[in-house]
């Protein structure tokens, strides 16, 4: 008895299903802005390390430049 008193304290699963529909539409919206957020880290993530790629070339060239020299 006391287990389902605490269960019903946090647990609410209403017997007209159409209060599912907000939840379910907010859920979506926060998903796809998730997603978005998601590939748009990837992206700069990948455009930041071309750069960091690119410097370490122009460093390592540098380097062997002054070596040669």
């Amino acid at each position: 008895m006391f287990e389902w008193y605490v269960l019903s304290l946090f647990l609410y699963f209403p017997e007209d299903k159409t209060e599912y529909i907000p939840a379910a539409i907010s859920f979506v919206i926060f998903f796809f802005i998730a997603v978005l957020t998601m590939r748009w880290i990837i992206r700069v993530s990948k455009r930041e390390a071309e750069k960091a790629k690119q410097l370490e070339e122009e460093i390592l060239g540098e380097k062997k430049d002054q070596n040669n020299s």
